[in-house]
């Protein structure tokens, strides 16, 4: 499939300093969309970063050309775009582009206001700019034995359909330089559910790896009033917390572990993390990882208070999270996926903070996914929130 190319030509990163009204909102759940509303001048705004990868700025003037209307609407951040999409219910989701990053998911609730689900945080880069992380991603590596590795990071917007009154959907695509590896990224957003479709294409001659994980971090009260119902009997391995770009992770968790992600991993790259997760039968370092702690969950209503990072390979396809500070709960569903990477970073931080999170999302860290020549696999996740 041909489409046009959403990025300038020449860019260069800029060293404007971030500004102050940036900082103020950092832990802010809707911080990136008040970013946008709240700022006189969005061609002068500093560069937005996604973590830490600068991408070149969105032709947002060609967006709204093409694909305004369904509910959807354009706006400048720098040089991202953000898009939203929003129903006549009241139900929304924000995402960037080019990073593909879903930074907003607000539902109706029964008091008649809107409840944001994801959680979000921003900070200062080391450019200056914005710093975006949490929310909705997709953190994957595409391999095979050939030597070809590639991760898709920048995404390009193709399609827009739907509307307001009943469903709204948004398509990304992104691929490898020579074409051969394409993946599909698909968000849809109902009256109560947010999906997350990924479709991965190998027209290579030999088969392909992929691993990852879709990785979503929902804000919560506080761990310590959150509970996971409906994993009981599942068997898991404890590893340490999934380092995409996008994560968001305590700085004490390494020290509070005795040996954390970066000292076990060696450095902070998707690349790097998810060759390293991968058990290889050839590799005895990596296949002792795999047999630090597996185990089996006995409560089918776990309480996320104390520290964890499990990767379940039995879960259900289905299970709820219930948050009694916040009086809400969320069903998480997974198509295509085995296997289930949970992280709570534990109870002992600030309540409605930056800390103040459950990640997760259907994932093949365990076992890699193989797509084999001219082939498709498809799999992904979606947000049930119950009315």
């Amino acid at each position: 499939m041909s489409y046009i190319s959403l990025f300038a030509a020449n860019y260069t990163l800029p060293s404007t300093k971030l500004t102050k009204s940036l900082i103020s909102f950092n832990h802010d759940h809707s911080s990136v969309t008040q970013f946008q509303n709240n700022s006189n001048n969005r061609r002068n705004l500093p560069l937005l970063q996604v973590a830490s990868i600068p991408y070149p700025p969105v032709n947002v003037d060609y967006l709204e050309r093409e694909f305004s209307g369904h509910g959807v609407t354009f706006a400048e951040l720098g040089d991202s775009c953000v898009v939203r999409m929003g129903l006549e219910s009241g139900s929304m989701a924000t995402l960037m582009l080019p990073s593909g990053l879903v930074t907003s998911y607000k539902v109706p609730m029964w008091h008649g206001g809107t409840l944001e689900m994801l959680h979000t945080t921003v900070s200062e880069g080391e450019n200056g700019g914005g710093k975006i992380q949490g929310g909705v991603s997709l953190a994957v590596k595409c391999g095979s034995e050939d030597g070809f590795s590639w991760s898709p990071n920048t995404w390009a917007l193709t399609g827009v359909t739907g509307d307001p009154q009943d469903s709204i959907e948004v398509e990304l695509i992104s691929s490898d330089s020579e074409g051969m590896v394409e993946v599909k990224y698909k968000v849809n957003l109902q009256q109560d559910v947010l999906t997350s479709e990924l479709a991965i294409t190998n027209s290579k001659t030999s088969s392909i790896r992929v691993t990852g994980s879709v990785v979503t971090h929902l804000t919560i009260s506080t761990p310590d009033a959150t509970y996971v119902i409906g994993l009981e009997g599942s068997n898991f391995f404890n590893r340490p917390p999934f380092l995409s770009n996008y994560s968001i992770i305590p700085p004490n968790w390494s020290q509070d572990k005795g040996r954390g992600y970066k000292q076990l991993w060696g450095q902070t790259s998707l690349n790097k993390f998810l060759s390293n997760w991968v058990v290889s039968e050839a590799n005895e370092e990596d296949s002792t990882i795999g047999k630090e702690v597996e185990g089996e969950e006995s409560d089918n209503y776990k309480h996320l208070t104390e520290e964890m990072s499990n990767i379940y390979t039995n879960a259900p396809r289905n299970f709820t999270i219930i948050d009694r500070g916040r009086r809400n709960s969320i069903v998480v569903g997974r198509n295509g996926f085995e296997e289930l990477y949970m992280f709570s970073p534990g109870s002992t931080h600030e309540w409605y903070g930056k800390y103040a999170y459950v990640c997760l999302g259907p994932s093949a860290m365990l076992t890699p996914i193989v797509i084999r020549p001219e082939d498709t696999w498809s799999g992904g996740q979606h947000l049930h929130n119950p009315t």
